[in-house]
């Protein structure tokens, strides 16, 4: 009976069964990491803050400093740093705000008036009705509001509990990262230890050049499109800028996500001329980036199609909202990263096996002894 089905059918029957279980498998994965996302997200942010200040402890290391030492100063330095930005955004946001709140009054007040006097031709009247059924839909909508703000008190408390994690974890990762590796490779079986450990370090190695990269591309962004926004006049340019930074992150989409806000603040407050003009130095600073700073600067660490960059971040931003998209790329480049060192050492393998056959035949053939030669026939 199996031979009166048709071979192609065979094989595509075999391979769906088995994309089946990998895709059973694969869910159950999700299934759980869905389950621990408070753990799985601060171990994996932790290790992307570690890859970034390793460099550091292993600089001090090699000039004598303790381990211990040099794990708790760079550790310090970069929670130091962290609090210092969010300090400065803070006291930014505070000082500017009273001005930006006299801004967004008469930029709505501008706004009314064009509604009326522009091109809509909107009434005094439809304009109250409008504003007042937004009032009536926030007055009968108390609840969820009040739903909402709970939610919000939860993920308020989950983000707090996921920092504190996420510091702790770092630390350790800073401090016994390579005992830490040295015991994951332990629970692998005995005939696979030796391949993973050649693919760890250039995981690693991966790893830290993309968080460098993209730290300076953000960076750049950052600066660039704080610097255009200044010089435009548009208020909270040094917050907007740490905004953006963040947001770059994420690749190519990050930081054009996070400029959109600059784009509303310079609508509300300077016009729509300055407005336009922002966003024209958004999309000219996207354009910089996704032609030259990517290929550049992370082309050869991260060794990813852009289309494979976009459709993870999709993917990731999809499975785990803000966070899924920014750890969806540098897991794809490690995935990436992983398999080829194990493909290489397969074939590698396979060629060196190929070569030993080969000498252990050309071998055989030369010790094999030579057939006698017949005596000469005489009369």
């Amino acid at each position: 009976p199996a031979e009166a089905v048709p071979w192609g059918l065979r094989v595509a029957a075999e391979s769906t069964w088995r994309l089946l279980l990998l895709g059973a498998a694969l869910y159950v994965v999700f299934y759980v990491v869905d389950m621990l996302r408070l753990v799985a997200f601060s171990v994996l942010a932790s290790l992307l803050i570690a890859a970034l200040l390793e460099p550091s402890v292993s600089w001090l290391r090699r000039r004598g400093v303790p381990r211990s030492l040099a794990a708790g100063g760079v550790f310090l330095s970069g929670l130091a740093g962290i609090g210092l930005v969010g300090w400065f955004v803070v006291w930014q946001v505070s000082t500017n705000l009273p001005d930006v709140t006299n801004q967004v009054k008469t930029g709505v007040n501008q706004l009314r008036d064009w509604m009326v006097t522009g091109p809509l031709h909107l009434t005094q009247q439809q304009i109250t009705d409008f504003a007042n059924q937004i009032t009536k839909a926030i007055t009968t909508n108390t609840d969820q509001l009040t739903s909402a703000s709970i939610t919000g008190a939860q993920i308020a408390v989950e983000v707090l509990t996921a920092l504190l994690m996420t510091f702790f974890t770092t630390f350790f990762f800073l401090y016994d990262g390579a005992k830490i590796w040295n015991w994951a490779l332990r629970g692998l079986p005995r005939h696979s230890r030796f391949a993973m450990a050649g693919a760890g370090p250039k995981a690693w190695t991966t790893l830290t050049a993309y968080v460098r990269g993209t730290v300076c591309v953000a960076f750049i962004d950052a600066l660039c499109i704080g610097i255009g926004v200044d010089l435009l006049g548009v208020p909270l340019a040094m917050p907007l800028a740490v905004i953006i930074f963040l947001g770059a992150f994420v690749p190519l989409v990050g930081a054009l996500i996070t400029g959109t806000v600059a784009v509303l603040i310079a609508l509300v407050t300077q016009g729509p001329w300055t407005a336009l003009m922002v966003l024209v130095v958004l999309v000219a600073v996207m354009q910089v980036e996704s032609h030259i700073l990517q290929p550049l600067i992370l082309g050869r660490a991260v060794r990813v199609h852009p289309l494979g960059v976009v459709l993870g971040v999709a993917a990731g931003g999809i499975i785990g909202g803000i966070g899924g998209a920014v750890v969806a790329v540098p897991l794809i480049a490690v995935i990436n990263t992983v398999v080829t060192h194990l493909r290489r050492r397969n074939e590698a393998g396979q060629a060196v096996f190929t070569a030993l056959e080969a000498a252990r035949e050309a071998a055989e053939r030369t010790a094999a002894p030579h057939p006698a030669r017949p005596e000469p026939v005489t009369e």
